[in-house]
């Protein structure tokens, strides 16, 4: 009720004109649509709790301006909804009016601070071993093969094939009893019936069509992934085998889209949602983008996605805190060449034994004369090669390199490099001079003081993800492929705005960081 009076109707039927049909039975209000999704993440309610309270909550129906005696709708139209959301490509609508009437609340503008995590998702499908998923695979493929050919099927299928995959492994106690032994030997037992129904739907023919359905594609696709076939054998493929990384592989039969990765020692099947919210201490923390990707996705590539979304919403910071996965020196560059946008974070140390050994003199000891193309040492020598290195497309590096006879009767010699006499030290340099400059200064700021003050202001984004976790159920997937999913996360993201400001508008506090009962201990003087 207090969202309705402060932000006034955020959604309106003509907004999502384009989603439904000109002809045809009206529509229920796509408006109300909306802000029942909304309201129902928010609340993390199931959609026929949704529908019931749309009939039966007085706030509700305050805040979608309907009559007390209106009976509301079924709670398929929710379903149909997001449906037509995915469908029209229009995930993000939801999100983008929100923030644009709160921004028209005087309660978001740009030019401030923001801060940016990510979290990973868990696929709504079961995790698998890899012979169940062998097996759930096939087994998901038979029964595609049989409601378009069951002639065909029943005829090529011989006997045990029924016993192995008429119902899912999970019956038989979670495939840990004898009887699913009894069923599958191992994996490449799996894999060379999948190579027999391969075989047959790929011999020219009548039924050489049924190739293309979805999940038989699917199962060609696992079954390169996972087996190798050598003189005639079916072998499970491993990572000496020529296993693909997990960027590219399958992990699910039932969320093809969904990849695997670890981060930290966990591991998960899913995907990865970024969480961008701003941090200013006089107006409510919000949440302004929300992008979603397969778990193997790189968090570095995000920050142009994200900086991108916001400038079209207007909502570009003036700072943006990251963590060390999104902070690189291209990202540095590119953030304040194309949006002017301070991107603070922690970038790479140098790994040169140099510098791990605490002694001697690494690349930031040399002097960079880029007018010139040369590199002046600590000794006070000069370079005689400047030679660029494009090896790498993507990373191209100048290599500054001193004359033996400059190196080898050097005093500084030891510390600074371990080549044999015959040849002298070669200083390796990024291949554009802004990234050189900017990674040098990052590396020099970033143990300062001010620099961990300023960073200081990031952490709070945790206390998001948590949030996200632990009260909207961020953590798993409700849906199957990636534009649901990611529909999830932008409703999800709308609903904890909407909480947000509630707390601002009862000016209920942020939370303060937890301390253990020990901890709460610890004498003043020590703290």
């Amino acid at each position: 009720m207090l969202m309705r009076d402060l932000l006034g109707p955020v959604f309106a039927d003509e907004q999502f004109v384009g989603l439904f049909s000109t002809r045809g039975k009206p529509a229920y209000s796509p408006g109300r649509l909306a802000l029942v999704s909304v309201l129902q993440f928010a609340e993390g309610l199931p959609d026929r709790q949704a529908a019931h309270a749309v009939r039966a909550r007085v706030d509700w129906k305050y805040a979608l301006g309907l009559e007390l005696e209106d009976c509301g709708f079924d709670h398929s139209v929710l379903s149909e909804f997001r449906d037509r959301l995915v469908a029209g490509g229009r995930e993000q609508l939801l999100l983008d009016l929100v923030l644009r009437a709160v921004g028209e609340a005087g309660l978001l503008k740009a030019g401030g601070r923001a801060r940016t995590d990510a979290t990973r998702v868990l696929t709504w499908a079961r995790e698998r071993s890899r012979t169940e998923f062998a097996a759930e695979t096939l087994r998901a493929a038979l029964n595609a093969v049989a409601v378009a050919a069951p002639d065909w099927l029943a005829a090529l299928a011989p006997p045990e094939w029924f016993d192995r995959y008429s119902r899912p492994l999970e019956d038989d106690d979670n495939g840990r009893s004898k009887r699913w032994s009894a069923r599958i030997d191992d994996i490449d037992q799996v894999g060379r019936d999948g190579v027999e129904l391969l075989l047959a739907v790929a011999t020219p023919g009548d039924w050489d069509w049924l190739r293309h359905l979805p999940a038989v594609e699917l199962l060609r696709q696992v079954w390169v992934q996972q087996f190798t076939i050598t003189d005639g054998v079916v072998r499970g493929r491993g990572r000496r085998d020529g296993q693909p990384a997990g960027a590219i592989r399958h992990c699910n039969p039932y969320d093809p889209e969904a990849r695997t990765n670890g981060q930290r020692g966990v591991e998960w099947d899913g995907y990865k949602v970024h969480l961008t919210e701003t941090c200013e201490p006089d107006a409510p923390h919000l949440i302004t983008a929300v992008e979603t990707t397969p778990a193997s996705g790189s968090d570095t590539v995000m920050v142009d996605v994200v900086h991108d979304r916001l400038a079209r919403r207007g909502l570009l910071p003036r700072l943006h805190l990251v963590d060390a996965g999104y902070a690189t020196a291209q990202q540095i560059v590119t953030a304040r060449r194309n949006h002017g946008v301070e991107l603070l974070g922690p970038v790479q140390a140098n790994t040169n034994w140099q510098n791990t050994a605490g002694e001697g003199f690494g690349i930031d000891a040399f002097t960079i004369d880029w007018d010139n193309k040369t590199a002046h040492c600590p000794g006070g020598k000069t370079s005689r090669q400047w030679r660029v290195d494009t090896a790498s497309e993507r990373n191209p590096r100048v290599l500054a390199r001193f004359s033996p006879a400059d190196c080898n009767p050097c005093t500084l010699r030891a510390k600074c490099t371990t080549t044999k006499p015959r040849m002298g030290r070669q200083v390796s340099l990024r291949g554009d001079r802004d990234l050189h400059e900017v990674l040098q200064t990052a590396r020099r700021d970033q143990g300062t003081p001010d620099w961990l003050r300023r960073y200081g202001h990031r952490a709070g984004i945790e206390g998001t993800v948590s949030q996200g976790v632990r009260s909207f159920g961020l953590r798993r997937s409700r849906y199957r492929g990636l534009a649901k999913t990611h529909l999830q996360h932008v409703l999800t993201a709308a609903g904890m705005n909407l909480v947000r400001l509630n707390a601002w508008h009862a000016g209920t506090p942020h939370a303060s960081t937890r301390t253990s009962h020990f901890a709460a201990l610890r004498p003043a003087s020590q703290s």
